[in-house]
């Protein structure tokens, strides 16, 4: 049973919510216990998906033997035999295909620092690569902080796979994955030139105000910053999920603190759902090799 292994940004918890109870073809889920997972935890069984919860260090033990044994090993002398040999093949597909996923939220904020970000995202992958046949990186391009990861990775002999649009571009940040890719975002900071923006999803309106206690220092953030009269336009992104009842309000809220036009958006998941189906084909093309 192979293992796919998602590390993502918390920053995406509406749309992993969304991808992962879509999915009736997934054999298990386990979502990695830690502060940060309450959000997705709650949004999953909202949707009926009820999944097994572990700290990082006890998913091996969860996931047990997830080698094929038996009649595969003890068929290996009559593979030579094309009956034996077209058995093998649809047990060995049926196997690969009956996909656990593992679910690993971290906190946001790490932008803050893209060096704390890109250790912190490397010290995840390396302890979850040795169970795991693939890893869907849910972050973005975050300023060049994954420069290179992969090579550093490769010791690891786990498949990375990335967030990208429909150009194979890994897309530049969380706005341009709601967006629709990184030309989207373009033409649509193009429309609001002259104009200083900034731009919501669901995850960002229900977080300004956590994330603005824990960033007083930071650009982001910065109540002065964004008093700034050349920034008069918050930018509210629908991407169609519902999992917040308070978006608008939270924009709202938000446009109001900071004396801000609001503009509605359309989004929407496409390139989420995107990316997780390649991963998950990845993976199983990867098993059967």
């Amino acid at each position: 049973m192979p293992v796919l292994s998602i590390i993502s940004c918390r920053m995406f918890e509406d749309e992993l919510a969304h991808i992962i109870s879509s999915d009736k073809e997934m054999k298990q889920l386990i979502v990695v216990e830690n502060k940060d997972s309450f959000g997705l935890l709650r949004k999953l069984r909202s949707d009926n998906c009820l999944p097994r919860t572990s700290p990082l260090d006890r998913v091996p033990f969860l996931l047990g033997n997830r080698h094929v044994s038996g009649f595969v090993n003890i068929s290996k002398p009559l593979l030579i035999l094309p009956f034996f040999r077209k058995i093998h093949e649809k047990m060995k597909l049926k196997a690969a295909q009956e996909l656990t996923v593992v679910v690993n939220l971290l906190k946001l904020g790490l932008h803050d620092d893209i060096e704390i970000l890109r250790s912190e995202v490397y010290k995840n992958i390396k302890g979850m690569a040795s169970f795991s046949d693939g890893i869907l990186l849910f972050y973005c391009s975050c300023g060049g902080a994954f420069e290179n990861l992969e090579e550093n990775c490769l010791e690891f002999d786990c498949p990375l796979y990335w967030f990208k649009d429909g150009n194979e571009e890994v897309v530049v940040d969380c706005i341009s994955a709601a967006i629709g890719g990184n030309a989207a975002y373009d033409e649509l900071m193009y429309t609001c030139r002259g104009t200083g923006a900034l731009y919501f999803t669901s995850m960002w309106a229900s977080s300004w105000k956590e994330m603005r206690e824990e960033r007083k220092k930071s650009r982001n953030f910065n109540e002065n910053y964004l008093k700034d009269p050349r920034y008069s336009r918050v930018v509210k992104l629908d991407t169609g999920l519902s999992y917040d009842p308070d978006f608008h309000k939270n924009v709202r809220d938000f446009a109001r603190t900071f004396d801000m036009e609001i503009i509605e958006v359309k989004g929407s998941v496409e390139l989420a759902e995107k990316s997780y189906r390649t991963a998950k084909k990845g993976v199983v093309q990867h098993t059967l090799k």
